[in-house]
């Protein structure tokens, strides 16, 4: 049989291969717009015809019918990250959480920490040799692939077939549904004056031809509107989105000077707007690879000045980054933040920024505090910190000692709050 042949025998509607499917699977899903939506829909119309099957995934972005809690008995999501369609269900505990960084969710499917019984993915339309690209999240969706009892894929003509550890062959896939819809667009975030101050400090300290990895959100955005002057900018990333497109229009992306994979950009999932993902379509610049290697400290670390760029909620005196909850209730998650932290540690002339505005609620709340909110997940370690940002200022706190990080956290608090933070200080004994 041909290829061709091969494919169409495997097509089915999604209601139908939902019959692949086994009480107690686990389900994997990608990242954000590569999940597929139709094959989803399916399952939360016949979700009460299962019992205990799961499907996790690290960041959804549409509430399906089957993030219901009454249903759980039989569909139950869960969370590697919260975001926006998951975030209620993880704090009222409808919603599991596994925690983890990213650059190890493969790893843990490879060595069967995770279950992958199934793989539910988008993918591009199969090119001459039978492959499929998982443009949109190989994150770690490739290694469950090859672990997963059974492969189904949505094909999606608006998916890009993308270069990279990111083809799937038709041999591998159980079944497959057809859909011709516009792929999820995410817009970049709101950018205020706050965002755009600790944007111009971040972008200041920036050189030419570093490598950056950029996280979502609106201040790594803001970093990003300022960086169009710069030269020879390269990328190493987790996700792309369109505020990388806008620097490679600009001129000032071009990978040249990357010392790790040249003249190549590297990034694990896409979010972002229809421009983007037609700009990805065979670009022999971008290559998709899994989070293992796209997010693995070492690798990364092979670029010089490697810059990371990456958001908290809630910092210490010490430098702790309390990234993913609000006190005990989860927010999002790891994610990347500790991969390519400790990465930009490790490169040469590498760069970290945590960045975080100085406050919350109208500036009522310190974001800067002697001691975590109790039952914080602790994101960032106070050992693996380096450069902290807020819209008053930079603290350097990598080799710094406890007295002098305090000072230094204080510098650049909200003034409103550094009197209070100063006496919290001393009754910690940091001052």
């Amino acid at each position: 049989m041909s290829f061709q042949q091969i494919y169409q025998s495997k097509r089915v509607t999604a209601e139908d291969a939902l019959d692949l499917l086994r009480n107690g699977d686990f389900i994997v899903v990608p990242t954000g717009v590569g999940e597929p939506p139709a094959l989803l829909a399916a399952l939360s119309e016949q979700r009460r015809r299962f019992r205990n099957i799961k499907v996790a995934q690290i960041l959804a972005l549409r509430k399906f019918g089957y993030f219901d809690p009454e249903t759980a008995e039989h569909v139950r999501h869960m969370a590697f990250f919260f975001g926006g369609a998951s975030r209620a269900g993880g704090q009222s505990g409808a919603i599991d959480f596994i925690p983890c960084s990213f650059s190890d969710i493969p790893v843990m499917i490879q060595r069967g920490q995770i279950p992958a019984d199934v793989v539910f993915s988008m993918a591009s339309p199969m090119d001459e040799k039978g492959f499929c690209s998982l443009s949109l999240g190989p994150d770690y969706t490739m290694a469950a692939v090859a672990k997963a009892r059974a492969v189904l894929l949505e094909v999606n003509p608006n998916v890009p077939f993308t270069h990279g550890n990111c083809h799937v062959h038709i041999s591998q896939v159980s079944a497959l549904v057809e859909s011709n819809d516009p792929v999820m667009e995410v817009g970049l975030p709101k950018i205020g004056s706050v965002q755009e101050a600790i944007g111009k400090y971040v972008a200041d300290m920036i050189d030419d031809g570093s490598t950056l990895q950029i996280g979502y959100g609106g201040i790594p955005d803001a970093v990003v509107m300022q960086l169009s002057d710069k030269h020879d900018l390269g990328i190493h990333t987790e996700m792309i989105g369109d505020g990388i497109l806008t620097l490679i229009e600009s001129g000032a992306i071009t990978n040249r000077k990357k010392t790790y994979l040249p003249n190549k950009m590297v990034a694990t999932f896409a979010l972002g707007s229809k421009k983007l993902y037609q700009f990805m379509e065979r670009n022999p610049m971008i290559e998709m690879h899994p989070a293992d290697f796209t997010n693995d400290p070492y690798l990364a670390a092979q670029n010089d000045k490697l810059v990371s760029i990456n958001a908290t909620l809630q910092i210490d005196l010490l430098g702790q980054c309390g990234s993913e909850s609000l006190g005990p209730l989860p927010y999002s998650g790891t994610g990347g933040q500790v991969d390519f932290v400790r990465a930009a540690n490790r490169s040469r002339g590498g760069k970290s920024f945590i960045v975080l505005p100085s406050t919350a609620r109208d500036d009522s709340l310190t974001r800067i505090v002697p001691m975590l909110t109790p039952g914080t997940h602790v994101t960032t370690s106070k050992n693996d910190i380096n450069y902290v940002v807020t819209e008053f200022g930079v603290a350097q706190l990598r080799g710094k000692s406890a007295k002098q990080r305090a000072q230094e956290m204080i510098a650049i608090a909200h003034p409103d709050f550094r009197a209070e933070l100063t006496e919290g200080a001393r009754r910690l004994q940091l001052l």
